[in-house]
């Protein structure tokens, strides 16, 4: 005989209700409840049709995630572990690369609209929130890694401004005070956050931050890559008066950066200090490791997709709900100076 939905209440010992909420994934039932149905469907051999489920709910089991560049570090690592946590939660996670094109982030919006997904997750933003907005109708949005002024849906975000503040600070606590600040993409928002933390820190030891020493890409496709970082570093040694440091908005460049510098004979720290962000596995291997601002990206990820589930079943009218992560400066060779030895003839 196969079981059914009564059987498993009645071997559970709860309701046909709570068995239901159970199998949709619903926040509300108890941990007691919800292991003694688990265990009851394990007994039983009870496997839920999720076909009928999903036609009932009007689910598709999907749920997208729309990042800028799929090939970036950073976004390959957070999509991964989202994928990982979606399957573990009965989901498929889908990838949209937006190439940091308004129009194309829209296109992915629509998915909502057209029920192509349960949720959508934007990993980055280019549109303005009343854009946005209107497609909230459709199906719960999450922003992750990103925030946006007068969002009202949960923010899953590192606090992007104190990073820039702990980099900042780290420099000119090292004694510089011709610094340079990074950023690619001239409408990235978490850039924005970070170089106002950066600027925060130059105000703090009283110095005024000269423009001649902000870099950003004229094109947002560039300004976070290996190759990025060599031609930033062209760009510093035909300066007149070139930086002694440099915060950067990827460890990918800030490699880039330190590989070019090393061709031309340019000493890191003692002649340029690098930090990076992110804390890449590239960011200890390098020689010498690179100083750099680490996020929890793992951590960030699993928390969006479970708040995503969450709202999708909860099926509730979104509200603003901020989950920030803290940052830390990991603090290696590419910033502290090395004395070098007199050599006697």
């Amino acid at each position: 005989m196969t079981a059914t939905i009564e059987h498993v209440a009645k071997l559970a010992g709860v309701s046909k209700a709570t068995v239901s909420r159970v199998i949709n994934g619903v926040s509300t039932v108890s941990e007691e409840n919800r292991n003694k149905v688990k265990k009851a469907m394990k007994e039983l051999n009870f496997v839920p049709n999720l076909t009928a489920r999903n036609l009932r709910n009007q689910r598709t089991g999907n749920i997208a995630v729309v990042v800028p560049e799929v090939g970036n570090a950073f976004f390959s690592r957070l999509v991964q572990s989202m994928a990982i946590e979606a399957e573990k939660q009965g989901y498929q996670l889908l990838i949209c690369q937006s190439r940091y094109k308004h129009e194309q982030e829209v296109n992915y919006l629509n998915f909502l609209k057209t029920k192509q997904v349960d949720g959508i997750i934007l990993a980055a933003v280019r549109n303005e929130w009343e854009v946005i907005e209107t497609y909230l109708a459709s199906g719960p949005i999450v922003l992750c890694n990103e925030t946006v002024q007068n969002a009202t849906v949960p923010v899953i975000s590192p606090n992007q401004e104190y990073g820039g503040y702990i980099a900042a600070k780290h420099l000119l606590e090292q004694g510089h005070t011709k610094i340079a600040y990074c950023m690619g993409g001239d409408d990235s928002k978490t850039g924005l956050l970070r170089k106002k933390g950066f600027l925060k820190a130059i105000q703090e030891f009283d110095l005024i931050f000269d423009e001649k020493y902000y870099f950003n890409s004229e094109t947002p496709q560039t300004g976070s890559g290996f190759e990025d970082g060599r031609v930033l570093f062209y760009q510093i040694r035909n300066m007149t008066e070139p930086p002694t440091a440099i915060f950067t908005g990827s460890d990918e460049v800030a490699v880039g950066i330190i590989t070019e510098a090393k061709k031309f004979g340019w000493n890191v720290p003692n002649d340029l200090a690098v930090i990076g962000f992110d804390n890449q596995p590239l960011a200890s291997i390098i020689e010498p490791s690179l100083t750099t601002v680490d996020q929890p990206i793992d951590l960030i990820a699993q928390k969006a997709i479970k708040v995503l589930i969450e709202k999708i079943n909860e099926g509730t009218t979104l509200k603003y709900e901020n989950y920030e992560f803290p940052l830390e400066l990991i603090i290696r060779e590419s910033t502290i100076k090395t004395r070098i030895p007199t050599v006697f003839s």
